[in-house]
């Protein structure tokens, strides 16, 4: 009979502890946060050895392991697949132990899993916001480029699916800018709220080791450190605001992708698509089909349905 441990040190055994264990199990998906988990131990690490918790040694051991770790997970496509644990938080404490021995454990000192995992998810959400951010920033620049390449094209201008007022296809194209840049803000406002240091506020109330939080911050890039310890650790209202922020984000492209389906169509023949973004048919060789553009409309509810769920 199998046997795995949980996050609190107890045991489960048994067929239904099993599938307790498997409903518990957040390793999957939450090894997304590897890096971000790492890089927040080096910088508590650091704040332990300045707290005179840790030796300069042990200090030294449990960096370098850190960093031997990260350096492992690059390299070894099979890296997370050969431990049976329950998340990514005892992933790496595993890992360290295995690497540097005991000292690996005196790494969870002045922290709680609830300051961790809060720590680690800022840091992971803030570079996805920054990288998403950059991608609706390319699209901004290729919609500028089309409207300056075809700035004295007219086509009509629709309400209600019904000719309704000339316009320039670049005034079109530059209508798409302005709602991705207010998508943009959106993303710069959620970022803000996100850049908050958790680290220090300990399961709920804090940690009584002299842990200089404002130098974690600094360390790892944060503007501030949380004002209450009890709302640092139970916050996700940025998670919502997120999430929120792209699904207005798919909304406007899912906007952008049908449009531009129309006036590919026969019946409009505004413009032609490349091969990049249209498949033919089988069927009928001499369509061409908006698949991507299409896509782009199907996972949109994707997004809907995690906000919804979040």
């Amino acid at each position: 009979m199998t046997e795995a441990k949980n996050l609190w040190g107890g045991r489960f055994t048994g067929q239904a502890d099993e599938t307790f264990a498997e409903f518990n199990n957040s390793f999957k998906f939450d090894r997304r946060l590897f890096s971000a988990d790492v890089r927040a131990s080096i910088a508590h690490c650091d704040a332990l050895f300045h707290a005179g918790v840790l030796t300069r040694l042990e200090s030294e051991r449990i960096k370098n392991g850190l960093q031997t770790l990260l350096k492992r997970a690059d390299y070894d496509k099979k890296y997370f697949d050969e431990l049976n644990v329950e998340d990514i938080h005892s992933f790496i404490e595993a890992r360290l132990v295995q690497l540097i021995g005991d000292a690996g454990r005196k790494l969870h000192t002045g922290r709680s899993r609830n300051d961790q995992v809060a720590t680690a998810f800022r840091l992971w959400l803030r570079e996805e916001i920054e990288d998403i951010s950059k991608i609706v920033g390319v699209l901004q620049k290729s919609l500028t480029n089309a409207a300056e390449k075809q700035k004295n094209a007219i086509l009509p201008g629709y309400t209600h699916l019904q000719r309704a007022q000339p316009i320039l296809w670049a005034h079109w194209c530059l209508a798409y800018f302005e709602m991705l840049e207010r998508d943009r803000e959106r993303l710069d406002e959620v970022w803000r709220r996100v850049n908050v240091l958790p680290l220090g506020s300990a399961a709920l109330a804090g940690t009584a080791y002299e842990i200089d939080r404002e130098e974690v911050a600094r360390q790892l890039g944060f503007e501030g450190v949380s004002a209450n310890s009890l709302d640092a650790v139970s916050d996700r209202d940025f998670a919502v605001e997120f999430v929120g922020a792209c699904a207005l984000i798919m909304v406007h492209l899912s906007r952008l992708s049908e449009d531009l389906i129309l006036y590919t169509s026969s019946e409009f023949q505004f413009i032609e698509l490349s091969d990049v973004v249209s498949t033919g048919s089988s069927l009928m060789p001499q369509k061409k089909n908006p698949d991507a553009l299409e896509l782009i409309r199907g996972k949109a509810g994707r997004v809907f349905g995690h906000q919804i769920a979040l």
